[in-house]
């Protein structure tokens, strides 16, 4: 992996070329809007994954802005995007996953009030896009 540009999206280089991936399932706080919690999610995806070979899952699916989503292995076989939401900073992104096992790791997250679950009314990014 060879950038982190926010907390859900990554650069990695593919057969000496760079493709920027979208962590799927997950939507981590802001970065551009000055989102809480958004530099946070951005410097534990570093910590966890930066300058790692990393195993990128995916169905060949890309977003509107041309980033292929995916789930990230980091080096030490743990689930990144899941790893995200553990650590409570990524909500599970349910307009775009079905996968139930996002929804128990942010039951517990915010149980423990870990990470953006601290704060007293965390917005999801979703509703801090909005104009």
């Amino acid at each position: 992996m060879i950038g982190v540009k926010d907390g859900d999206t990554i650069e990695v280089l593919f057969e000496n070329k760079p493709i920027t991936i979208r962590f799927a399932h997950v939507d981590c706080p802001e970065m551009k809007k000055h989102q809480p919690f958004g530099q946070a999610a951005k410097r534990f995806t570093s910590k966890i994954c930066f300058g790692q070979i990393v195993t990128v899952e995916n169905n060949g699916k890309f977003d509107r802005y041309k980033r292929l989503l995916a789930v990230i292995i980091n080096d030490r076989n743990e689930n990144v995007n899941k790893e995200l939401v553990k650590a409570g900073f990524a909500w599970h992104f349910r307009k775009y996953s079905t996968d139930k096992s996002y929804d128990d790791l942010e039951f517990i997250a915010r149980q423990n009030r870990t990470g953006l679950w601290a704060d007293e009314n965390p917005i999801p990014p979703w509703e801090w896009r909005k104009p």
